[in-house]
């Protein structure tokens, strides 16, 4: 039996999450001018949406956070891994990224560049502009990304009664002190990019309408911001959730996967969607069901807690 007030506390306070709720300030700023495109979908999805002649254009952008910035090769590794998943996520493919890099100091420019390098290889994602500052006070580095699909995975499109798949990769390891599950680092870039396209799969055969790639947020978070954006609840049943055995649960609730994905399914379609992950070697279970009540409620055994009631409470205040 797990400890729900714990967990309750933990994710709450976990500043993955507490790090998302500033950008309620910025939606509105920002919303009036989202009709001067072929705008589909702008905030609140892993990437923004645009009508293209044929199909959508997908555009997403990720600064690294600053503790990961300690290792300079992950920091830049990890800007390519962020926004590959950010595309896949939302069933769609990459097509090409541009950085914009602050460096400290010139030196450090090696181990970031070797990581971003690395990435692009692994991914088959090239590289193709960006901006350097050569002088700042900090080092930085952040990445944008541009993909296409014909069909979409949507934050919004969560539907109450469907099933919530918690899909990961577990043959990975903790990378250093990070909570961050590397799944990706030691694995062929023909293995990678073959599990990843089964979001491909899912969005193109509509066997899934709503996903999200797990973030800073951790696997709870993540889960709690698709609920947001889609207006939706859940009852989630914590002992479902997948788990090294090597990590501390309250930890592995807030890592962040080289390769995890959250969905939701109509139940007609929930083996369908299992069956292609397992055929990948994903480890992919339902974890709980979408409820119409806007809170997120966490159940173990006679436990039962609510870990988000969104009619007061925000993750990105994006519905």
């Amino acid at each position: 039996m797990v400890d729900l007030n714990r967990i309750v506390n933990e994710i709450r306070n976990y500043e993955g999450v507490k790090r998302k709720n500033p950008i309620k300030h910025l939606i509105n700023q920002f919303k009036p001018y989202s009709n001067y495109g072929n705008t589909v979908i702008d905030f609140g999805d892993d990437a923004a949406v645009l009508k293209n002649d044929c199909n959508y254009l997908l555009l997403a952008a990720d600064g690294i956070w600053a503790s990961l910035l300690k290792d300079l090769f992950w920091a830049g590794y990890c800007s390519v891994l962020v926004n590959v998943n950010d595309i896949y996520a939302m069933g769609g493919t990459p097509i090409a990224m541009v950085n914009i890099m602050s460096l400290k100091k010139t030196d450090n420019c090696k181990d970031l560049l070797e990581g971003i390098k690395t990435g692009c290889d692994k991914f088959k994602v090239p590289m193709v502009g960006g901006h350097l500052h050569p002088d700042t006070e900090t080092t930085t580095v952040s990445v944008s990304i541009m993909g296409n699909a014909t069909k979409i995975l949507s934050s919004f499109s969560a539907k109450e009664g469907e099933d919530i798949i918690l899909a990961m990769d577990m043959n990975g390891r903790q990378y250093n002190n990070f909570l961050n599950w590397d799944t990706t680092l030691n694995k062929s870039s023909e293995e990678c990019i073959s599990k990843l396209k089964v979001m491909n799969e899912i969005a193109e055969k509509e066997l899934s309408f709503a996903a999200k790639d797990i973030s800073n947020p951790g696997i709870l978070g993540t889960i709690g911001m698709l609920l947001e954006t889609s207006g939706k609840g859940a009852i989630i049943n914590v002992e479902d959730i997948q788990r090294p055995d090597t990590l501390d649960f309250i930890d592995w609730l807030k890592i962040y996967p080289g390769y995890g994905f959250t969905l939701t399914s109509a139940p007609e379609n929930t083996d369908k969607i299992l069956n292609l992950f397992k055929k990948q070697k994903v480890e992919a279970r339902v974890v709980g069901k979408v409820t119409k009540d806007n809170v997120m409620t966490l159940v173990d055994n006679n436990q039962k807690k609510t870990l988000f009631d969104f009619n007061t409470d925000i993750i990105t205040g994006i519905k």
